[in-house]
C-alpha cells in the first residue's frame, strides 16, 4: 500500500471538491448545472488520483478508492456535519460522489491521457 497517495489523494480530492462546492454555494450557484460540473470534477480527479497509483490491475485499485471513500465520508462528518447537520447523508449526490471516488479509479489503468506515452507511427499501422 502506498500510503502517501492514499492519504494525499483521498485530502486532495476532499479539499478541491469542497472549495468547489462551497464556492459553488457562496455564490448561490446551485441546481443541475453545478451539480453536473463538480460531476464531471470529481470524475477528472478520481481519475488522475486512480492513475497517480500506477497499478495495471483493478483490483489492486480498489482499497485506494474504497479508503478514499471512506475518508470523504469522514472528512464530511468532522467539516460538514457541524453546520448543515447529519440530514447530508440524506443527499442522493452525496452518495453518487462516493460512488465515483470508488468507481471511476478503478478504469484509470485503461484511460489514455495526453500524458501517457505518445503514440509511435507502429500504433497506426
Amino acid at each position: 500500500m502506498k500510503y502517501g497517495l492514499l492519504v494525499g489523494c483521498g485530502i486532495v480530492i476532499y479539499a478541491v471538491m469542497f472549495l468547489a462546492w462551497s464556492g459553488l454555494f457562496m455564490y448561490g450557484l446551485v441546481g443541475t448545472l453545478p451539480r453536473i460540473a463538480t460531476l464531471l470534477l470529481l470524475v477528472v480527479l478520481a481519475t488522475v488520483a486512480g492513475k497517480s497509483l500506477r497499478l495495471r490491475l483493478w483490483t489492486d485499485i480498489a482499497p485506494y478508492s474504497v479508503l478514499w471513500a471512506m475518508m470523504m465520508a469522514l472528512l464530511d462528518s468532522i467539516f460538514v456535519v457541524p453546520f448543515s447537520g447529519w440530514s447530508i447523508y440524506y443527499d442522493p449526490s452525496l452518495w453518487i460522489g462516493y460512488a465515483v471516488v470508488v468507481i471511476v479509479p478503478l478504469f484509470a489503468p485503461k484511460m489514455h491521457t495526453l500524458l501517457d506515452t505518445p503514440p509511435t507511427i507502429h500504433d497506426h499501422i
